[in-house]
């Protein structure tokens, strides 16, 4: 975590980290965004569309919430994945305090996201989120939380709906509750820590998630090449997407170029509304064959793998 020096403000005042954990696709980075009011994270219907953790800082009046929206747990199959689960692993550590979030309608709590909280448990709280109680009876949702309550992991258990936007206050007062007393660490207008570039990147590679089905997506990187302002005012960006073979190459390009025109189409708009002003998007299409279980590709896309850590 990088070293911040807090901001004087007076004892009273909360500030701290909470991990956000979960399997893929359970609303995490969901949540995130609607508890920051605005879009930090790139949401999806896939799983696995996180692949790094994403710093989101909510400042009110009495504290700041420095949340780390993380990888989905899963069982890592190649280089790539192993680096997120290294991440996930990484925020867990960092963390003052943890929040789970699991389906309303989950009969239990998956065995590889418990084996990473009981040591967890016995150093900082853990909070239970149920997300999705507004597709499950209430009559349901009762005596799971009273079982959840009962397992002895969580401190406590927190019925919302991430989509809905339901009970996310009770949520914040609770979080709140369990950070340490602390003046802030970051600026009260700062809501990330990440730069342009890597927000960008997330752009785009959220609309090749929502373009292409199967295993496209999860076979892609997004690389800027260039970020720089112009004299007339828009900002040129200049960007690869990396595939990992020249049959995706040629599926991302599409016939006359028509695919990869609609991707910078829809990533342009979604840009240009982020930095708040006009962009000129030039996208290129590069094979880096395997790139997802090499070390060196890890390092130039910025997935740092810490192998042996």
């Amino acid at each position: 975590m990088t070293e911040l020096t807090a901001l004087p403000l007076e004892t009273s005042f909360k500030a701290g980290y909470v991990a956000i954990v979960g399997e893929p696709n359970v609303g995490k980075s969901t949540l995130m965004n609607a508890l920051l009011g605005q879009k930090i994270s790139i949401v999806t219907r896939k799983p696995q569309t996180t692949r790094q953790r994403v710093l989101g800082i909510l400042t009110t009046p009495s504290s700041q919430i420095i949340f780390l929206d993380t990888p989905g747990i899963l069982d890592a199959k190649y280089l790539l994945q192993e680096t997120m689960m290294r991440s996930a692993q990484r925020a867990l550590e960092d963390a003052d305090v943890v929040l789970v979030l699991i389906d309303a309608s989950a009969s239990d709590l998956p065995e590889k996201i418990r084996a990473r909280l009981e040591s967890v448990s016995r150093t900082k709280p853990v909070l239970l989120c149920l997300n999705k109680v507004d597709t499950a009876p209430r009559d349901q949702v009762l005596p799971v939380m009273a079982r959840f309550a009962e397992a002895g992991l969580f401190r406590e258990v927190i019925p919302i709906s991430a989509l809905k936007e339901e009970n996310l206050d009770d949520l914040l007062k609770t979080v709140s509750k369990y950070l340490p007393n602390h003046p802030p660490l970051y600026p009260d207008d700062v809501v990330s820590e990440q730069p342009e570039r890597f927000f960008v990147a997330e752009i785009i590679r959220e609309k090749i998630f929502e373009q292409f089905q199967e295993e496209i997506p999860y076979s892609t990187a997004v690389e800027i090449r260039e970020f720089k302002e112009r004299e007339e005012g828009k900002t040129y960006i200049n960007a690869d997407i990396i595939v990992e073979r020249n049959s995706q190459k040629g599926i991302l390009i599409g016939k006359k170029g028509a695919a990869l025109k609609e991707i910078g189409r829809s990533a342009r708009k979604d840009i240009e509304e982020f930095v708040g002003r006009p962009v000129f998007l030039e996208l290129f299409v590069k094979v880096g064959e395997k790139w997802r279980s090499k070390e060196s590709w890890m390092k130039r896309l910025g997935y740092q793998s810490d192998k042996g850590s």
